[in-house]
């Protein structure tokens, strides 16, 4: 049985979750969540997405789902399909003895994961930057809200922004 998926992702107003793949804004609030939320679990992220950290993070585990059958990088879990990353990513949890697989994006990743996600873990950032990334559309009814925190603009986060975290209201997520 696959462990669940949890999207952690930050969302501008407008959709945007990326430019010329990278961040297009600072939230040091953001990153000490994604940190809390993503440590000593597996990741699956996308090629582009890989190359934006630029190295593995540490106290976790990636796998990189791209296309390129000839991408490498050391110290990363390649898979070239969607049940593939999967696969690894359970192989890694039960490895690092956590129950639940991170999906940190991009676009093309949240969209192959949203029908299986069991928890969105949402970063809402109140501005409308421009961008070329946009977070894929899904259905709002579908999860239940788990918690929020409504966060001001201050001296380490360039907006103010909602943490929301979602539960699929079923059970039955399928992947």
């Amino acid at each position: 049985m696959r462990l669940p998926l949890a999207i952690v992702a930050a969302i501008a107003d407008n959709g945007v979750i990326g430019r010329d793949n990278r961040l297009i804004w600072r939230l040091r609030s953001d990153l000490r969540r994604f940190r809390d939320l993503t440590w000593g679990k597996p990741m699956i992220m996308g090629r582009k997405t890989y190359d934006s950290i630029g190295k593995p993070l540490p106290g976790r585990r990636t796998v990189v789902l791209t296309r390129d059958r000839s991408f490498a990088a050391p110290g990363v879990e390649v898979a070239h399909g969607w049940d593939q990353a999967l696969a690894r990513a359970d192989a890694l949890a039960s490895e690092m003895g956590t129950d639940e697989i991170s999906v940190i994006g991009g676009a093309e990743i949240y969209a192959l994961a949203l029908p299986g996600t069991r928890r969105l873990y949402l970063t809402l950032v109140h501005a409308s930057p421009e961008g070329d990334t946009l977070f894929p559309a899904y259905d709002r009814s579908a999860f239940r809200e788990l918690w929020r925190r409504e966060c001001a603009k201050g001296p380490d986060d360039e907006h103010s922004f909602t943490f929301l975290d979602l539960e699929r209201r079923s059970s039955a997520a399928g992947r």
